[in-house]
C-alpha cells in the first residue's frame, strides 16, 4: 500500500504540470487586453501600461510566461493579481468558504442520496422506488443555473425559509446553496446506491446470510450495504473535487465569496495568475481525493490489494 501511494503521489507531478499548462494556455488565449480592461474607460499612459505588461510578463511568449510561473510556483509564489494582492492570500481567504459549501453538499449527498438509494433498492418496483427514479431524473435534467434561481425564488423569496445571498447567517446561509450544488450529485448517488443494493441483494452470500436466519436488518446493514457502498464511495470521493470546482455557478448566484466566485471575477478581469493558481489547486484536490478513495477500497473490501 505504501509503495502504491508513493507511486500515485509521484504521478501527481506530471498531471499537475500538464493541467496547469492547459489552464495557462486557455487563459492566454482569451481575447482582449487585460491591461486595457484594467484601465476601464480612461486609458492608461503608455509608460504605465508598458510597466504593467513588463511586471506581469505579458510581453513574453506563452512558453516563457509559463516557465516563469512554474519557477515561482515551486518557490511557493502563486503570483499577484493586478491590484498587487498575492494570489495565495485570495486563496486562503476564499477557500474556507468554498470548503464549507462543499461540506454541506457532501452531507446532503450522503444523507439524502444513500438513504433514498438504500430504501429504493430494498423496496424495488414499489411506489417509493418509482418516486426516487422519477424525481432523480427530473433533477438531473434541470441545469444547475435554473435550479439555483428556482430555489432562490421559491424557498428564499416566496417561502422565506432560507437566506438568498451572502453568508451573514453562518452555517444556515450554506444550506440552500449547498442543496442546489449537491442536487445533481444526490440524484446520481441515489440511483447508484439503488442499483448496487438491488444487485447485491440477489447475490449468493446474501442468500446464505438469510438461510442462516439472520435478521433482515443485519443482512442489509452488515452484509449488503458494505459491498454496495464501494461504487458510491468512488463517486462521492471524485465528486468532492468536482463540487469544489462546480461551485462557480452556485457561488455567483447566491453571492457567496468563495473560490468559485473568485475564478468567475478573475476571468472577467482576465487575471490569469488568479485563475491558474485557483484551478491548479482544485486539480490537486481532485487528484488527492481520488487517491483517498483508492485507499478506502481496501477498507471496504478486504479482497482488494495494491501491489
Amino acid at each position: 500500500m505504501g509503495r502504491y501511494v508513493a507511486r500515485r503521489l509521484l504521478l501527481t507531478i506530471p498531471v499537475m504540470l500538464g493541467a496547469s499548462f492547459l489552464i495557462f494556455a486557455m487563459v492566454f488565449a482569451l481575447p482582449g487586453d487585460p491591461i486595457a480592461a484594467l484601465a476601464g474607460d480612461r486609458p492608461l499612459a503608455p509608460a504605465v501600461a508598458a510597466q504593467l505588461r513588463a511586471e506581469f510578463n505579458l510581453n513574453d511568449p506563452l512558453w516563457l510566461q509559463y516557465v516563469k510561473y512554474v519557477g515561482d510556483l515551486f518557490q511557493g509564489d502563486f503570483g499577484t493579481d493586478f491590484a498587487g494582492r498575492p494570489v495565495l492570500d485570495t486563496i486562503l481567504d476564499r477557500l474556507p468558504v468554498t470548503a464549507k459549501l462543499a461540506l454541506v453538499a457532501i452531507l446532503f449527498e450522503i444523507v439524502i442520496g444513500i438513504v433514498a438509494g438504500v430504501l429504493a433498492g430494498i423496496r424495488r418496483n414499489s411506489f417509493f422506488d418509482n418516486l426516487v427514479l422519477v424525481s432523480t431524473t427530473i433533477v438531473v435534467s434541470v441545469p444547475i443555473l435554473v435550479l439555483a434561481f428556482l430555489a432562490q425564488f421559491v424557498l428564499g423569496l416566496k417561502l422565506e425559509l432560507f437566506p438568498i445571498a451572502g453568508v451573514r447567517e453562518g452555517w444556515y446561509s450554506y444550506l440552500l446553496p449547498g442543496l442546489v450544488l449537491a442536487a445533481g450529485s444526490v440524484a446520481y448517488v441515489a440511483r447508484l446506491t439503488r442499483t448496487s443494493m438491488a444487485e447485491n441483494l440477489r447475490a449468493d452470500y446474501v442468500r446464505t446470510a438469510r438461510a442462516k436466519g439472520l435478521k433482515p436488518s443485519t443482512v442489509v446493514v452488515r452484509h449488503t450495504l458494505r459491498n454496495s457502498l464501494i461504487p458510491v464511495v468512488t463517486f462521492i470521493g471524485a465528486d468532492i473535487g468536482t463540487l469544489m470546482g462546480g461551485a462557480i455557478v452556485t457561488e455567483t448566484v447566491f453571492n457567496i465569496p468563495g473560490i468559485g466566485r473568485a475564478v468567475f471575477e478573475s476571468i472577467q478581469r482576465q487575471e490569469g495568475a488568479v485563475v491558474v493558481g485557483i484551478v491548479t489547486l482544485l486539480v490537486f484536490f481532485f487528484i488527492f481525493f481520488n487517491l483517498v478513495v483508492d485507499v478506502l477500497y481496501a477498507v471496504l473490501d478486504p479482497r482488494i490489494r495494491y501491489d
